[in-house]
C-alpha cells in the first residue's frame, strides 16, 4: 500500500459523513482546497485536541479557500455525537471499513493504532502537504494553515 505523497493527484472519493449525507471530494475541484485529516478515534485526548484545534482555526481555513474534513473509523452516529459535543463545524467521514485509509495509504505506525496524517489538496486535486505525526495534534493544524494561507489566492 503506497502512501499518497506531495505532488500526487489525490484520490477522488465519496463517503458518508456525520449527518448521514454523502461527501464527494470531486465537488471541491476547481473551487476549494481540501484539508483532509485522518485521526485514530473520536473522543480520545489527542484526537479531541486536534479536532478542536481545527475547529478553532476553521474560519481561517475558510477565508483561505479551504474546506476541512476529518476522517476516522468511527461510525457516523459516533461522529455526530463527537461533533455536537465539541461544536465541530466541519464534516467528519465515517471510514468504518478503512476504505479511505487504504485509498490514501495511511500507515498504522504502531500496528494496532490507525495513523494520524493530514493532507492539503489544492483546487486542481494535487497534494501540497502530507504531514504525519501521531502525537503532535496541533502541529497538523499549523502546517495545514501555513500551506493554504501561503498559497497564491485568486484575485
Amino acid at each position: 500500500m503506497a502512501t499518497v505523497q506531495v505532488g500526487d493527484t489525490a484520490p477522488r472519493f465519496t463517503a458518508i459523513i456525520q449527518d448521514g449525507s454523502e461527501f464527494d471530494s470531486a465537488s471541491l475541484l476547481g473551487r476549494q482546497w481540501l484539508v483532509l485529516f485522518f485521526y485514530p478515534k473520536d473522543g480520545t485526548p489527542v484526537c479531541t485536541k486536534e479536532a478542536c484545534a481545527f475547529r478553532d482555526s476553521y474560519e481561517r481555513f475558510l477565508a483561505a479557500g479551504a474546506q476541512v474534513v476529518g476522517v476516522s473509523g468511527d461510525s457516523a452516529s459516533r461522529h455526530a455525537r463527537f461533533a455536537d459535543r465539541h461544536k465541530l463545524p466541519f464534516p467528519i467521514v465515517a471510514d468504518t471499513g478503512s476504505r479511505l485509509r487504504r485509498l490514501f495509504g495511511v500507515p498504522a505506525p504502531l500496528g494496532f493504532l490507525p495513523g494520524r496524517i493530514t493532507y492539503v489538496i489544492d483546487r486542481d486535486g494535487i497534494v501540497r502537504l502530507a504531514f504525519s505525526a501521531l502525537f503532535a495534534s496541533e502541529e497538523h493544524v499549523r502546517k495545514a494553515l501555513a500551506a493554504v494561507e501561503g498559497a497564491e489566492q485568486p484575485s
